[in-house]
């Protein structure tokens, strides 16, 4: 039985605390820390005595190397598993191998001061990593994650070579609100409103937000908007997948968001440039947040399902092959086990499932990894024990 120290109190931490408590024989014991110890305290009374699993609590400050490094020190985790918000991945990072414990996250670095996540910090990491004899697991939620085990899958199951990869993220759910957001919504308005990009024939090419939009018929959900955004996976996954010719990824919206959103980029409260209010300095996006309904707070009244997987296009045996990796998850059945709604489900699981593979061994070795590095099989199988099954499509539609 291993020990995991759990960086975060949010919607995807409590989903992680769940399915760590679901399964006691790999995490005999956590502690779940984070800025404000009420939020940890919470979770550990709702589930202290539904479980084999022994719980502690702490308060932390991420942003403070030393603080972490103390906390570490006084726990001796096996893993640390970061769900608090990406600004803090390095610093996390650096107290992981300032005390000597492995390392796993859900997202990627971004600075405080622009929106822009890519890899480039996290992936200097490397060598520090594996000269500790270390192991860093990196962006292991749904999308980045989930999307970068089907990709090797797929790679080492059906195909010689993967060309075309579309991984298409569909949120079904409807939480009643004219606007709300499903995760932190300084993060999710940040992605938004930037510029999309997508990945071809090596090069990045850069798009207007939301200037490329597809309708797609997604099962169980049905027909949707989708549009083109930038993400992290498609970084490594360029790298990693041999063959790639191109990588694009989707994410549907619905009017009533795209509506709002557009109000509130034309009036500056998307901004993150600080600005002077009654004389202090404020960021008009955190303060939005501050206004906006809690992610956590959405699952009861959310419904609907979502689905998302990766549409893949390659060659097996010299002949053109298609093949479509999928989950679909319920907002109402995640309530109904973990008190989240599904976008918190999906990113909670796998990363729940990515320290399992770690603390097992299965994913073990020293240096930084995207999880399409390793060997996604007992990956996959777990997903279809812990909640997120997968569906498999040999003729799917394709996106023009």
């Amino acid at each position: 039985m291993k020990k995991a120290l759990i960086i975060g109190a949010g919607g995807v931490a409590s989903v992680v605390v769940h399915k760590c408590c679901q399964h006691p024989d790999v995490f005999g014991e956590i502690m779940i820390a984070s800025r404000t110890k009420s939020k940890c305290d919470a979770l550990k009374e709702k589930l202290e005595n539904t479980t084999k699993t022994k719980i502690q609590t702490a308060q932390v400050d991420a942003d403070k190397v030393p603080e972490l490094v103390a906390l570490m020190k006084q726990f001796q985790p096996d893993i640390c598993i970061n769900v608090a918000l990406p600004y803090q991945d390095l610093t996390i990072m650096d107290a992981c191998l300032e005390y000597g414990v492995d390392y796993l996250d859900t997202a990627n670095y971004e600075p405080l001061d622009t929106a822009k996540f890519e890899y480039k910090w996290q992936w200097a990491y490397r060598e520090r990593f594996e000269k500790a004899g270390l192991t860093a697991v990196l962006g292991c939620g749904f999308d980045p994650g989930v999307t970068g085990v089907f990709s090797a899958y797929a790679l080492k199951h059906h195909f010689d070579e993967i060309n075309y990869i579309d991984i298409l993220d569909c949120n079904g759910g409807d939480h009643g609100y004219p606007f709300a957001t499903n995760f932190n919504p300084e993060i999710n308005i940040r992605e938004v409103s930037a510029k999309g990009s997508y990945i071809e024939d090596g090069k990045w090419v850069e798009t207007e937000p939301m200037e490329i939009k597809r309708e797609y018929n997604f099962d169980q959900v049905g027909m949707k908007d989708m549009y083109l955004l930038h993400h992290e996976e498609l970084e490594s996954l360029a790298i990693n997948i041999p063959g790639i010719k191109r990588i694009r990824f989707f994410m549907t919206f619905g009017q009533s968001y795209l509506t709002h959103l557009k109000c509130l980029e034309n009036v500056g409260m998307t901004s993150i440039e600080p600005i002077m209010y009654e004389g202090k300095e404020i960021v008009p996006l955190q303060f939005l947040k501050a206004v906006l309904p809690d992610p956590a707070s959405l699952g009861p009244r959310t419904v609907g399902k979502t689905n998302i997987g990766n549409i893949f296009i390659g060659k097996k045996d010299g002949k053109e092959k298609h093949y479509y990796l999928y989950n679909v998850c319920d907002h109402q059945e995640c309530y109904k086990e973990v008190g989240s709604q599904a976008v918190s489900y999906t990113t909670g699981v796998p990363a729940m499932i990515g320290a399992m593979m770690v603390l097992k061994g299965l994913w073990k070795k020293p240096g930084v990894f995207n999880v399409e590095e390793f060997d996604p099989d007992p990956f996959m199988e777990q997903l279809n024990l812990c909640g997120l099954p997968w569906k498999e499509d040999f003729n799917p539609v394709l996106v023009p």
